[in-house]
């Protein structure tokens, strides 16, 4: 009851990056909250699953393992959630900003008339004042996002219904170990009490992924072009670069939408969000939406030629210039002494 509660997605037996990086979080809210941290995990052959999620303060994992469970479909997933939500009642309820999540989490608001806020980049607990009805909330979760196409950050909140639900991408928060040593409570779940025969009426006969060529995620190292690299062929400026240096390179989604690079090397709320040691932002402007997805970089370069750039704002180094002048000089300069 009142508790705070994160889905975790699953694939071949390894817990989703995207909901350890909740749990971190959630163990850090539930302290403020002074509640449990609880966690839900929905497939097939589970047993032992737990030793991935204990060390992330988890207090409470409930555990449904039915071989039609597996892979995930739609129906039975978001029974589960809803009904359990129904008996649990929460007042927290996390998930990723993923494909999975995306389809569970308007279904389970919903069901739960509960609202849900998309894609934030951070959650905090807060309260709140309704002068029109002289009450004021306390311990609301504020859901904070980008809006109005990234020209506001906006605090979202739900001071009557529960749970207060929000969706978070990958990456957006860290991912780091509560006590290696942590044990909670394990609840196994009868799925029938939780699902109808009617929602497995649907199972995967075959089922295919295609893994993404690119990963600029894990890479320590990232060189980011805007539109400010004029097109397609200014980019492989980039691409040079980071051969020299071995890096990886990013877009902002002004270049993607120009078609200077391809969606995968997107930087942002509506791309990847990274952490890498080295960020250099080349011809970037620096609006909300990109920010938002690399920020919390080590060290960030900005390379523009307008001074007062929003980039530049968040740099801890700003090179002003034109990047056709500039980036030949950095690859001539690495090359020489690479050597």
């Amino acid at each position: 009851m009142n508790n705070l509660f994160v889905y975790c997605e699953i694939e071949d037996g390894v817990i989703g990056d995207v909901s350890l990086e909740l749990l971190t979080k959630g163990r850090s809210l539930a302290n403020q909250l002074k509640c449990q941290l609880e966690a839900v995990v929905i497939g097939h052959n589970l047993a032992g699953i737990e030793k991935q999620l204990f060390p992330y303060g988890v207090d409470v994992l409930h555990i449904a393992d039915d071989p039609r469970l597996a892979p995930f479909t739609t129906l039975p997933h978001s029974s589960i959630l809803i009904n359990l939500f129904k008996e649990e009642k929460p007042q927290i309820a996390l998930m990723g900003a993923t494909s999975v999540g995306r389809d569970l989490g308007p279904r389970i608001s919903s069901a739960l008339h509960s609202g849900l806020t998309a894609d934030c980049t951070s959650l905090e607990i807060g309260s709140h004042e309704d002068k029109k009805v002289e009450k004021i909330y306390d311990n609301l979760l504020y859901q904070i996002r980008p809006a109005f196409g990234g020209n506001i950050v906006a605090t979202i909140i739900n001071p009557e219904c529960r749970p207060q639900m929000a969706t978070v991408r990958e990456g957006v928060m860290k991912k780091e170990i509560f006590d290696a040593k942590y044990k909670g409570r394990i609840h196994q779940l009868n799925v029938a009490k939780y699902v109808s025969n009617s929602d497995f009426a649907i199972s995967v006969i075959e089922r295919h992924m295609e893994k993404s060529r690119i990963n600029i995620k894990t890479s320590p190292i990232l060189i980011s072009g805007g539109y400010g690299m004029g097109s397609k062929e200014g980019f492989q400026m980039l691409f040079d670069l980071a051969s020299v240096i071995g890096a990886e390179v990013g877009a902002s989604r002004a270049a993607v939408d120009a078609g200077f690079c391809e969606h995968e090397r997107q930087v942002g709320q509506t791309g990847v969000t990274v952490r890498p040691k080295l960020y250099i932002a080349c011809g970037i402007s620096g609006q909300i939406q990109h920010i938002a997805g690399m920020q919390e970089s080590a060290l960030i370069i900005s390379i523009n030629n307008d001074p007062a750039a929003p980039i530049n704002k968040i740099a801890d180094y700003v090179i002003t210039g034109d990047v056709e002048t500039v980036i030949p000089k950095m690859i001539k300069y690495y090359k020489k002494n690479s050597k």
